[in-house]
């Protein structure tokens, strides 16, 4: 009787299934979207972005994925999210093509990476030779020249990059010497002095980095004393930041060259983390931007950033300077009038750190060489961005400015 059962059962289970099938490979005459193939047919679900760095540059902003690919959001007027287009996004666009990355630089109107065989690739405003090559904006260009580099840094209107055996090189426009000898380059120029660099960062007008002896040198414009060695006089070639301290990291921060000759930028600053975790700044401080407390004139030399703090990284920016402790809480200091100091206020200018608001716990943070917003990626990975939103460069899918961290879309 039992297997009888199970028998009618099973043949009455089968009928149905079979009917399923054929009603839904036939669809529903009423529904001309219905599916043509079985209703119960998975639907392919596009899996989180997952990130391992954030690059700021001036109104855009790059993101490096966990798969090596870059993902790029914000203004676009000269290709610099990589997509092949001049359309602005407010959310994360793959960069086209197959290539896949280990490092990532948003400049102020361009892009450039680095692949794990150390080849650098630069896309978007093409004049100046800031892509170190001579093909059209857009795409992925390969820098010319054939070298290797191991990290990359865009700034306004120059590129510098360190190669594996720690030669610093630069190329693009040099008004004040920020390229560290000769003419303007369309390809890369090793810097002069025969130093080995660790990191070298372009910033707006001028250049600085940190050596394998972790010795701070800058270059380039220096009427606000953003080179830190004492005096006013623009440098040519990398020359020491006084007073002896050992670095870990020296950041070059931002400034936009404001006529066709380059005769002025706009004011700049640079700040060094020492080896010891303490924060220093020097150059332009009218906004706050040194962290000293002040907001009176320039400073020629590094001066400390009051507060106490110890930092794990620390970076300058247009106007700004921001650092994550040694307990993943980021701090801004300097102008805020867009919201990009995180802190929740427009108060134009803080002289001292301020902690970024939302008790998120960071890994680190970038602000580009011009523009009003700034970024962090969290420990737990995710990406955060504040500040001025007009082109979409926070990546939340709006054009909403933001006053405190907002997540990237895209992410979990």
């Amino acid at each position: 009787m039992k297997q009888q059962i199970d028998c009618t059962l099973i043949d009455r289970l089968a009928s149905l299934l079979v009917a399923a099938i054929v009603l839904g490979g036939l669809g529903c005459a009423e529904d001309p979207v219905s599916p043509s193939t079985p209703a119960l047919a998975a639907v392919a679900v596009a899996a989180p972005l997952a990130f391992s760095t954030v690059s700021a540059g001036g109104s855009h902003t790059c993101g490096l994925a966990a798969d090596g690919r870059v993902y790029c959001w914000g203004d676009n007027e000269f290709g610099q999210l990589g997509d092949g287009t001049r359309t602005n996004h407010s959310s994360p666009k793959a960069v086209s093509g197959t290539l896949r990355f280990v490092q990532v630089s948003a400049g102020a109107y361009h892009t450039c990476a680095v692949t794990a065989d150390n080849r650098a690739y630069c896309w978007g405003n093409i004049e100046n030779g800031r892509l170190g090559t001579t093909v059209g904006d857009g795409l992925t260009p390969a820098v010319a020249g054939g070298r290797r580099f191991v990290r990359v840094r865009a700034g306004t209107y120059h590129t510098c990059a360190v190669n594996p055996y720690n030669v610093a090189f630069c190329w693009g426009k040099k008004a004040f010497g920020e390229l560290g000898g000769g003419e303007n380059y369309i390809t890369p120029v090793r810097v002069a002095g025969g130093l080995s660099f660790r990191s070298v960062i372009a910033g707006g007008g001028f250049t600085c980095g940190v050596t394998t002896g972790n010795k701070g040198y800058c270059w380039g414009y220096n009427l606000d004393g953003a080179v830190g060695d004492g005096t006013r006089i623009n440098r040519n070639k990398p020359t020491a930041v006084a007073g002896g301290l050992s670095f870990k990291s020296v950041v070059a921060g931002g400034g936009l060259i404001a006529d066709a000759q380059g005769t002025e930028v706009d004011e700049t600053h640079a700040c060094g983390l020492t080896t010891d975790n303490l924060a220093y700044c020097w150059g332009q401080g009218s906004n706050g931007q040194l962290g000293d407390g002040t907001t009176t004139g320039s400073r020629v030399r590094p001066v400390r950033v009051v507060g106490g703090l110890h930092f794990g990284q620390v970076i300058a920016g247009y106007y700004l300077s921001c650092g994550v402790t040694t307990t993943k809480v980021a701090y801004c200091w300097g102008r805020g009038d867009s919201g990009q100091r995180g802190d929740g206020s427009t108060t134009y200018g803080r002289s001292s750190p301020t902690k970024v608001a939302g008790g998120l716990l960071f890994a680190g943070v970038s602000a580009g060489p011009v523009g009003s917003h700034t970024c962090g990626i969290t420990t737990g990975n995710k990406i955060y961005c504040w500040g001025d939103n007009a082109f979409g460069q926070l990546g939340d899918g709006t054009t909403t400015r933001r006053l405190s961290p907002v997540k990237v879309a895209g992410q979990s």
